[in-house]
């Protein structure tokens, strides 16, 4: 998970980031998580990976390695012990080809 696939056009790393600086926006994602998507220019395939929640597939696209782990988080858990433990699992299963581990 190098940076060679790296594609900063893609449009889950201002989501990604969006997220992890607004309390707002991170509750209207967990209540309504389509309606957020709908607000950025996501490519039809990057948005079913976010909702697939299959973290393989996006960085095959060019995410940015370190962001996937803040995804993972902002998803599955960010707190520190369980919610954080779930998060990891999660992302290492979809790096393991597991396809979507919503």
């Amino acid at each position: 998970m190098g940076l060679e696939k790296f594609d900063p056009a893609l449009a889950v790393h201002d989501l990604i980031q969006d997220l992890k600086w607004s309390v707002e926006l991170r509750a209207e994602f967990a209540a309504n998580e389509a309606a957020v998507l709908d607000c950025y220019p996501l490519r039809q395939d990057e948005r079913r990976a976010i909702e697939t929640r299959n973290f393989l597939a996006l960085y095959d696209m060019g995410l940015h390695p370190y962001l996937g782990g803040q995804l993972a988080r902002l998803i599955f858990g960010n707190e520190a012990g369980k919610g954080a433990t779930v998060a990891v699992n999660k992302l290492v299963e979809s790096l393991q080809g597991k396809g979507s581990v919503a």
